[in-house]
């Protein structure tokens, strides 16, 4: 089972990352300037994972693929790893799509 972590940065913004079930990170967010514009993020994540036209499909300049994930109003909520193919980077929307619905919430920013 999947959870979003929510951390404080350095600069006392709030960040999550949606973990799979064996710990790996899936997918991370932006800087959030307050504790609730990240639980809407987070909400965000939840809803649009589940349309497939909501994740964009990229491949950085070393030629490694990845994938943003956007919400209806095309704003990035959240950016997933380098992958070293595009079989892999499916599988990670494809984690995702999984794990966000039903993800429950770690919240280690206090």
């Amino acid at each position: 089972m999947g959870k979003f972590e929510i951390k404080k940065d350095k600069a006392g913004k709030f960040r999550f990352n949606l973990k799979a079930g064996n710990g790996q990170v899936i997918l991370s967010s932006e800087a959030y300037n307050s504790k609730s514009a990240c639980d809407n993020g987070i909400e965000s994540v939840r809803k649009n994972s589940a349309d497939d036209a909501r994740f964009e499909r990229k491949t950085a300049k070393n030629g490694k693929a990845y994938f943003n994930l956007k919400a209806a109003n095309g704003q990035v909520i959240g950016a997933s790893q380098m992958y070293a193919s595009e079989a892999s980077m499916e599988n990670g929307i494809a984690s995702v799509k999984n794990n966000a619905p039903d993800a429950s919430i770690d919240d280690q920013s206090e």
